[in-house]
């Protein structure tokens, strides 16, 4: 059973309509959610709710093959029988205006699984039901099979759109969130909660829970997974190749595999793990494992040093907000920094990037990337990714494409003398055209890769380990 709960525009309140209804569901059923895209903020607020690693699933990163036995092998990890999956911005929204690369779509076809659209009602009646009777026209392979309305401004409100709707679409409304300044504020808020105050996202968490089990008829949803599960068995038809501007896919789209897996001798990894560095896809992780290695996680943020291990992974996060509590930590600083000058094999993503520079906004970081960096207050980059590796590094080998996103307002200060591991075909990096600083062991970017876009990260990453 599945579901997947997808907004008509970018902000509707999707967010927190699908966390609290993943948290109402969690009191009798398990539940696992996933969020489509590039997103680690969201799935935070899934994995709140419920108890359980929310996923990404993401056809830029994926193909069909991939995106359904990720599905699958997240429901069997967390023994769940319903999966609930929150889209990404509008329903069609993807990389390109025609296609359906990179959007919710996709992964509702893929899955084969029913949709029910969450509509900013405000001001709309009869436009309602144009706006719903649209999206089921554009494309009649997907199967919208209900409507949640948002915003509504009252009793009398909400009966004459619902009417509307189910007459002249033929689609089931099956509830309607007023209008509540307090949920609204809590929404335009997302993202730095998570890291900054868990036990007020909580309490959040709670007030969206309660606010969907008094509007929303939740057996009205189960009733819609129940009457179109997927089926298993079905036969997986594979997208035609993503219009790339940039170079070929990066493999080919048929490949029936996850991610390569084949090292089997025993290392340990150490992962910046804390309200820092949270940017993690879970299936990294367990990529790493299904290739001998032992995650040993690790707080750069409270613990005094490294723990001992064979690499480093440091991921993307917050560094620019505890920049104080980084800098005074000099302890821990100093160890990683001893790990690097042992020959340490070190790999950084955005935040591990910058944790790893000489020092952001003037305070001290590790000093191991000798180039200062600092924050921006507009976006640096802002896209999904494809860089080729240059030559051999710790996470890919010479010639290898390698898909990913990025999302940052920090720049780091490189000079001609910077070597870097990474053209850039699509995407911004580091300088608009190359990204991976390459030092000694290290590779540090501002890509953040998930271990289906780039099947050999793990791999390449435990093998290097072992060979240097």
């Amino acid at each position: 059973m599945n579901i997947v709960l997808s907004g008509t525009g970018s902000a509707v309140g999707k967010t927190t309509i699908a966390t609290g209804i993943m948290g109402a569901l969690s009191k009798e059923h398990k539940i696992q959610p996933f969020k489509v895209g590039p997103d680690f903020i969201d799935p935070s607020y899934h994995t709140l709710a419920t108890g359980n690693y929310s996923r990404n699933l993401d056809s830029f990163f994926m193909n069909d093959y991939q995106i359904n036995h990720c599905y699958k092998r997240a429901l069997d990890i967390s023994n769940s029988k319903i999966g609930i999956i929150e889209g990404v911005r509008g329903l069609y929204e993807g990389i390109g205006p025609i296609g359906d690369v990179g959007n919710t779509a996709s992964i509702a076809k893929s899955l084969n699984a029913p949709i029910v659209l969450i509509i900013d009602s405000r001001s709309l009646v009869k436009s309602a039901s144009a706006l719903v009777l649209g999206f089921k026209q554009l494309d009649p392979e997907l199967n919208i099979q209900g409507v949640i309305l948002n915003k509504v401004k009252g009793k009398k409100h909400y009966l004459k759109t619902k009417e509307g709707i189910e007459t002249l679409t033929d689609t089931k409304v099956i509830g309607g969130i007023p209008r509540n300044e307090d949920i609204e504020v809590m929404q335009r808020h997302l993202g730095l909660v998570p890291a900054l105050e868990k036990d007020n996202i909580r309490n959040n968490i709670n007030k969206w829970v309660e606010t969907v089990e008094e509007y929303i008829d939740l057996d009205a949803l189960l009733e819609i997974m129940g009457d179109y599960s997927s089926d298993s068995n079905k036969s997986i038809k594979q997208r035609s190749k993503p219009s790339i501007p940039y170079g070929e896919p990066f493999r080919k789209e048929d490949s029936n595999e996850l991610w390569k897996a084949g090292n089997k001798q025993p290392i340990k990894i150490a992962v910046a793990r804390d309200e820092v560095f949270s940017f993690y896809y879970q299936e990294n992780l367990e990529a790493l494992e299904d290739n001998g290695a032992k995650i040993i996680e690790f707080s750069p943020f409270k613990d005094e040093e490294l723990p001992d291990a064979d690499g480093l992974y440091v991921g993307g996060g917050y560094p620019e907000l505890f920049i104080k509590e980084l800098e005074e930590n000099s302890s821990m600083r100093q160890s990683i920094y001893n790990f690097y000058n042992d020959g340490g094999k070190i790999y950084g993503e955005c935040g591990g990037l910058i944790y790893l520079s000489k020092s952001i906004d003037g305070k001290k970081m590790c000093n191991i990337l000798p180039y200062t960096s600092q924050m921006n207050k507009r976006v640096q980059g802002l896209s999904y990714t494809i860089a080729e590796s240059k030559e051999d590094n710790v996470i890919a080998k010479k010639g290898e494409l390698i898909r990913g996103h990025e999302f940052h307002y920090t720049s780091i200060n490189t000079d001609d003398s910077t070597r870097f591991g990474l053209d850039v075909k699509r995407g911004r990096g580091i300088t608009g055209s190359e990204d991976g600083i390459l030092q000694d062991n290290i590779l540090a970017s501002y890509i953040h890769v998930h271990a289906c876009s780039h099947p050999n990260f793990a791999y390449n990453f435990t093998r290097y380990i072992n060979e240097h």
